[in-house]
């Protein structure tokens, strides 16, 4: 599955949020997954 994070799931997830679900967490942290962060949430 491909999964585009947009800013606020990244930052979420990379600080072990508890705003983030644990479908959600567990979907990015598989490893079958290909995670994409858009190059608008540099900005």
């Amino acid at each position: 599955m491909r999964l585009l994070l947009d800013t606020h799931t990244f930052l979420w997830f990379i600080e072990g949020s508890f705003n983030l679900s644990d479908t959600a967490r567990n979907l990015i942290e598989d490893r079958e997954n290909q995670r994409f962060l858009s190059i608008a949430s540099l900005w």
